[in-house]
């Protein structure tokens, strides 16, 4: 099941749609892979000090807290087993964060083990 939140009059953001496109397909799929059956996936894009924020909230595992500070660098995987398993080769997320941050923007990541996790990303608005 998904969910999708989105309020309406959001200010305008300058991006790159194709690469945008790449940064939200790829965390859609991430949670869509790593959910359980029968999981919730919310989608929710709000107004946060200045920045349009794209929230993408699994009802996944979770990842254990060891690894949140290097869940973004290259070629990096939680779980090899499952990650090689499912066709990931550790550079998504990597690829997210070099897209956002080429928006003037940020990428962060909270989770919990057996709840799920919750990847964000931060765009500046205006354009």
């Amino acid at each position: 099941k998904m969910i999708l939140d989105t309020h309406q009059d959001l200010p305008l953001v300058s991006i790159d749609r194709g690469k945008m496109e790449q940064v939200f397909l790829n965390l859609l799929d991430n949670a869509v892979k790593f959910s359980s059956p029968g999981g919730l996936i919310t989608i929710r894009v709000f107004l946060e000090n200045g920045f349009i924020r794209v929230d993408f909230k699994d009802t996944g595992m979770g990842i254990e807290e060891e690894h949140l500070p290097r869940i973004f660098e290259r070629f990096y995987r939680v779980d090899k087993g499952r990650s090689r398993d499912l066709g990931g080769t550790g550079l998504g997320l990597s690829i997210v964060k070099h897209i956002v941050q080429a928006h003037r923007g940020r990428v962060s990541v909270e989770s919990e083990v057996g709840k799920g996790s919750v990847f964000s990303v931060f765009l500046p608005i205006g354009l």
